[in-house]
Order: structure tokens, then sequence, then C-alpha cells
């Protein structure tokens, strides 16, 4: 039980799970509004992790993103939409310390916990993985020129993409009548 209490505690602390006294946990319901507000926040915070990254990453730091963006050309190629979940997270937390800015990277982290089952759901969407795959090459160039506007603007932009994935997977799981899987807060995080 003790497990099962704190994993509601630490979902509740996220906004994902609504824990009431003596009654159990439900779901957490986010409106159309609340959603927006959430990937607002998220790219700005990662457009100014973008930024921060184009100006404060090492060459070495600089390598790596650039190799781990090429590594992800086979993932997509191979449609390997899991690993590319896992390749996903990484690439973003890269950027997150390459600003050099602990700070910054810790509040980022903890809002991509609450976006986490959201962002999760993009890729159910059909091309998302090249698309994806796309949107960070953007991103990745900005960043190795070391331009910083263009880095946040296309980091920004993708963000943007993001959102509105999720909501073609939604309006697909309500024409179907039913939730998305990778959309349920409760399944195991992929932050």
């Amino acid at each position: 039980r003790t497990p099962i209490r704190e994993a509601i505690r630490q979902l509740a602390a996220i906004g994902l799970v609504e824990a009431k006294a003596r009654r159990g946990a439900i779901v957490a319901a986010l409106s159309d509004r609340e959603l927006d507000e959430l990937f607002a926040v998220m790219a700005e915070l990662e457009a100014l992790c973008a930024r921060w990254s184009a100006i404060a990453m090492t060459a070495g730091e600089r390598r790596v993103l650039l190799s781990r963006q090429e590594e992800s050309e086979r993932l997509v190629s191979a449609g390997q939409r899991d690993s590319y979940v896992v390749f996903n997270n990484r690439f973003h937390e890269a950027i997150y310390h390459g600003s050099h800015n602990r700070c910054l990277a810790e509040l980022v982290l903890s809002v991509r916990k609450r976006c986490a089952p959201f962002r999760r759901a993009q890729f159910q969407t059909l091309g998302r993985l090249a698309r994806s795959h796309a949107e960070h090459d953007a991103v990745v160039t900005a960043i190795q020129r070391g331009d910083a506007d263009l880095a946040a603007r296309e980091m920004r932009a993708h963000i943007a993409v993001v959102r509105d994935a999720v909501d073609v997977v939604a309006g697909e799981a309500k024409r179907r009548g039913e939730r998305p899987a990778s959309a349920d807060p409760l399944a195991p995080a992929a932050a």
C-alpha cells in the first residue's frame, strides 16, 4: 500500500490525479485551456533552454547533440516508435543541460513530467516520427551555428506542433469513442 500511496501522492503533486482523503484518487481532467497554458509554459521554457544552449554548449556537448540527432534517423527509418520516445526525452534533456542553468533545467523537467502523457501521445499520429526528427534537426542546426534566436524560435515551433498533435490524437480517439492509451496519466511516464 505504501508504494501505491506514494505514487498517487507524486501524481497529485504534478497535477495528473486528484487525491481525496478517504475517497481515493481520480484522474485529473484538464480543459483545453489548461492544456494550452501548460504547453505555452513548456514552449517558452524549452525555447529558453535552446536559446541558452546555442550560446553555452561546449563543443563536446554540441558533438553529442549532433550524434544523437544522427542516431535518431535510424529509429525513424525503422519506425521504432518506443525507442524514439526514449530518444526524444534524451534529446530534450541534452538541450536542458546544455543551457548550463541548473535552475532552468530543473524547472523545465518538472513541467515536462506534467506534460509527459500528452507529449507521448503525439507519436500516435501518422508520420509524426519523421516530422519530429525534422523539427529536432532545425533546432540542432541553430544550436550548432550558435544562433540563439533561431534556436528559440525553432524549439517554440516544435512544441506548438506537439500540442497540435495531441489534439489530433484526442480527436481521433473521441471519434472512436475511446481515450488514447498513451495519454493515460497513470501509464508509466516517459518523462
